[in-house]
């Protein structure tokens, strides 16, 4: 039992490829409290191992942590390790609990803390695109274009919710119309297999902007010596500077994203609403809102009918996953009580 007097301490993160977030919180009867919290870029750290010890460095005492969980930006196989798609990190559960004395850690997938998350956002974490008709109880599905493309679905099994992780990010890309055939035939010359996470992720706008500034004559400046993700540059030109080719660019990106998220609506029927997260969505919701994206999620042919009653949700909370793997950890405390008391 916890008590006023004696403060249990959890400690949990979400992991990508491009940043982390990691907060140490501190649990009572009154509540939970975040006592330390820091956002670090993955890729200065040689291990997960190096980040950890900075992080508990930062804290004014040594802290006596009781649970630890943390969301991963890859999939978690047997014996709780994961390897990171886009950074070379691997995440041993027993390794961080025998190294920094945690009796409890638990490793997730991102997009599986953020399924977990969903139902403690408020409605001011969430942009609607689409009403719909809500089936509280029905098949839910999560995904998110930033470094990468995650993806899990969340279904109601008695009397509560589970979350299921997937890779769909990696299943093959599917072009829609002859501008986006193009698209695919330049990305299967450099690539090889083309997968919808090398197009709905922050290399992939710049590979789809770098195609249509190369494939039509323009009178924009033409922009060279673009980064692999240059994903936030091309996003300012877009929405600041109203580049043309840059708008084309994010007007093709969320069309190919609402097709995508459509497919896996209709995947498993997920009439308890589609939940768009991860980090690019919300920086470009006024095109997400134009109406690209949902035409483009609802022209499933004679199951059109059908998507125009999917809720479609812009997750605006940056925090939802670190969220899920807090509530995790306060689940890892007491199973039976700790995730209804603290959601």
């Amino acid at each position: 039992m916890i008590t006023a007097e004696l403060k249990t301490q959890i400690f949990y993160g979400d992991i990508g490829g491009t940043k982390t977030l990691l907060q140490l919180a501190e649990i009572d009867d009154a509540g939970i409290f975040v006592v330390l919290a820091r956002k670090y870029p993955s890729q200065e750290f040689a291990s997960f191992a190096d980040m950890v010890e900075d992080f508990l460095q930062h804290a004014e005492t040594n802290p006596t942590i009781s649970a630890a969980c943390f969301a991963v930006a890859g999939p978690v196989i047997d014996h709780q390790k994961a390897k990171l798609t886009n950074l070379s990190w691997t995440i041993d559960s027993s390794e961080i609990a025998a190294q920094f004395s945690f009796p409890q850690v638990m490793i997730l997938n991102d997009f599986e803390a953020a399924a977990l998350g969903i139902d403690a956002l408020s409605s001011h974490d969430l942009a609607v695109l689409q009403t719909g008709l809500v089936h509280p109880l029905g098949m839910r599905v999560i995904l998110g274009a930033g470094t990468g493309m995650g993806v899990s679905w969340s279904a109601w099994i008695n009397g509560r919710r589970y979350p299921f992780s997937s890779e769909a990010g990696h299943i093959d890309f599917a072009a829609t119309d002859d501008l986006q055939i193009d698209l695919w035939k330049a990305l299967q010359r450099k690539l090889g297999h083309v997968s919808v996470e090398r197009l709905l992720s922050g290399s992939g706008l710049t590979d789809i902007f770098k195609f249509l500034q190369d494939s039509q004559k323009t009178k924009d400046a033409i922009i060279h010596g673009l980064l692999e993700d240059s994903g936030a540059v091309i996003t300012e030109l877009a929405l600041k500077q109203h580049h043309r080719v840059a708008m084309q660019a994010l007007e093709l990106f969320v069309t190919i994203y609402g097709a995508y998220a459509g497919n896996l609506a209709l995947a498993g029927l997920c009439r308890g609403g589609v939940y768009i997260a991860g980090g690019i969505a919300p920086k470009i919701l006024e095109i997400m809102k134009a109406g690209g994206f949902l035409r483009a999620f609802c022209d499933k042919g004679r199951f059109s009918q059908l998507m125009r009653e999917i809720p479609v949700h812009v997750v605006i909370n940056p925090e939802i996953g670190l969220l899920g793997a807090r509530l995790t950890a306060c689940d890892l405390l007491n199973p039976d009580k700790q995730s209804k008391k603290y959601r």
